[in-house]
C-alpha cells in the first residue's frame, strides 16, 4: 500500500479550498514541517496550541489541521516568550506538522458557512459577498471532428462550470488559417503549402486557480503540434467563492424561537443581539467567525437576521431596527469546522486515523 505524504493530504484540502482565496492578511498553509513526511496519524482542531500539540504526540499523531493558524506575521525569534513560540518549537522538537486552513475554507461555497448553514436548517444557499478576479476565460481553436474529444477532457480539468450547470461553453465555426514550416510536423497539411482547415472556436469559464491543469488537458488533448489559445481574466463575481452565505428557513419563525433554536442546534452559552423584531425570521444571513464587515450587505440584501461573532459595542446600533444580530461568540461559530475536515479527509483516506482534538481552545468562558 502506497504511503500518503504530508503533501498528499494538503494537497487534496487544497483541491476544496484553494490558498489562493484565503485573505491577504491570512497565513494558511503548511506552518511547521515536511511535505515529504509520511503521515502517521492526523488531529483536527479549531486552534492549535501547546496542549493540542501535546496531544498530538500522546495520540502519536505528526499532522495537526487547524483552522486558525498559529502564526499570523512573522517570527524573528523563537525563545518560548509566548504561546505561539511555545506551541512552534513543541511541535518542531517532536517532527509535528501544522497545516492552517483558514479564510480560504471560509470562501469557499462547500466551507465553514455551509456547515452553519446545515446546521441552523438552510436553504437556497448563495455566497453573500462572492469574490472579483478568481474566474478566467479561455479561447482555443481545434480542428471540427476533435471538438468533442478536447472539450470532454477540458471540462474533465475543470471548465466550464456554472453555477448549477456544467460542461458549458460557447463554440462558433470558421476557418483556419496556416501554413507549416519545414521543422513542423503538422497534423493536418504539409510544410510549405498555406493549409484552410474547418476549425471550432471554443470559449470556456473556469476558476482561475485551474490554470495550469486547464492548459496542461488542452494541449494533451489537442491534435496540433502547435496550440492556438489565450486568455482572460474576468471581472465577474466568482458566486461559488466570497465571504459569508446567505439562505432561508422552511418555515418563518418568531425571533425568540429563532435564538433559542440558534442558541442548541450552535451548542452556545451566550447570544448577544439587539432588539427583537416584530417580524418573524425566514432569510438569514451568517458568517462563521468576526463578520461585522458584512452587515451592510446583509440588510441591502434583505435579511433578517445576521448570525455571526465578534460585533464591538457601536457595531449593534448599525443594525438600525432593520436587521436582528445574533452574535454567537467567535469559536461558537466554527466549531463545527472540525466535522467538516474530519469528514473531507476520512472520505479520501483510510490508512490512518483522524481525530478530534479533545481539547478545548476556545479563550472565553462564561459563567
Amino acid at each position: 500500500m502506497e504511503t500518503v505524504k504530508i503533501k498528499d493530504v494538503t494537497s487534496h484540502l487544497e483541491s476544496l479550498a484553494p490558498g489562493a482565496y484565503q485573505e491577504s492578511y491570512d497565513n494558511s498553509g503548511l506552518i511547521t514541517g515536511n511535505p515529504d513526511w509520511p503521515v502517521n496519524g492526523i488531529l483536527v482542531t479549531l486552534d492549535c496550541i501547546e496542549i493540542v500539540v501535546e496531544e498530538a504526540i500522546q495520540q502519536k499523531c505528526n499532522l495537526i489541521i487547524a483552522h486558525h493558524p498559529i502564526v499570523f506575521k512573522g517570527l524573528k525569534r523563537l525563545t518560548g516568550k509566548n504561546y505561539v513560540e511555545q506551541t512552534i518549537i513543541k511541535a518542531i522538537k517532536n517532527d509535528i506538522a501544522i497545516y492552517a486552513i483558514h479564510t480560504n475554507l471560509d470562501n469557499v461555497h462547500h466551507g465553514v458557512n455551509y456547515k452553519i448553514a446545515e446546521k441552523i436548517g438552510l436553504s437556497a444557499l448563495e455566497v453573500l459577498a462572492p469574490q472579483s478576479d478568481t474566474l478566467s476565460k479561455l479561447v482555443t481553436f481545434m480542428p471540427k471532428d476533435s471538438a468533442p474529444l478536447v472539450l470532454d477532457a477540458l471540462h474533465e480539468a475543470g471548465a466550464g462550470n456554472i453555477g448549477n450547470y456544467k460542461n458549458c461553453s460557447f463554440r462558433t465555426t470558421g476557418t483556419g488559417t496556416f501554413e507549416p514550416t519545414a521543422e513542423a510536423k503538422p497534423h493536418v497539411g504539409k510544410a510549405g503549402k498555406r493549409e484552410e482547415v474547418k476549425e471550432i472556436r471554443a470559449e470556456l469559464i473556469f476558476p482561475t486557480v485551474l490554470e495550469r491543469q486547464i492548459i496542461t488537458a488542452l494541449k494533451k488533448s489537442h491534435p496540433y503540434e502547435e496550440v492556438a489559445y489565450y486568455l482572460t481574466s474576468l471581472d465577474n463575481k466568482n458566486e461559488e467563492v466570497g465571504s459569508g452565505m446567505m439562505g432561508v428557513l422552511k418555515t418563518p419563525i418568531e425571533p425568540k424561537a429563532f435564538l433559542e433554536r440558534l442558541k442548541n442546534r450552535m451548542n452556545t452559552a451566550c447570544i448577544r443581539h439587539t432588539a427583537l423584531p416584530d417580524t418573524h425570521i425566514q432569510k438569514v444571513a451568517i458568517c462563521g467567525g468576526a463578520g461585522s464587515f458584512l452587515l451592510p450587505l446583509a440588510k441591502a440584501k434583505g435579511a433578517d437576521v445576521f448570525v455571526s461573532a465578534d460585533f464591538k459595542y457601536h457595531e449593534f446600533f448599525d443594525a438600525e431596527g432593520q436587521i436582528l444580530i445574533a452574535d454567537i461568540g467567535h469559536y461558537e461559530s466554527e466549531q463545527f469546522t472540525k466535522d467538516l475536515l474530519k469528514e473531507v479527509l476520512e472520505e479520501k483516506f483510510t490508512t490512518f486515523a483522524v481525530y478530534f482534538s479533545k481539547s478545548v481552545t476556545n479563550p472565553i468562558s462564561y459563567l
